[in-house]
């Protein structure tokens, strides 16, 4: 899959988020930044993001992801 399909995937899925992602041939690269991730544990956050792929990874269609980094607004607003 091509980085703006999962994009695209991921923001269909997690409503309300903003995502970044960057393939280097079969990795995967994961930022996205919503609401959705206030109060959760960075676990939580994974699982949320792995959620919404979860049936690419098993049909092949993504390979591997390398990193998912999770934010909420403020959090990501802080980072700048």
């Amino acid at each position: 899959m091509q980085a703006q399909e999962i994009q695209q995937l991921l923001e269909q899925q997690l409503a309300g988020t903003q995502a970044t992602v960057n393939v280097n041939g079969s990795h995967i690269d994961i930022t996205i930044v919503g609401d959705i991730f206030e109060g959760v544990s960075r676990v939580k956050k994974q699982q949320l993001v792995y959620g919404a792929i979860n049936e690419h990874i098993a049909s092949g269609a993504i390979h591997a992801v390398d990193f998912i980094k999770a934010f909420t607004p403020e959090q990501w607003a802080a980072k700048a």
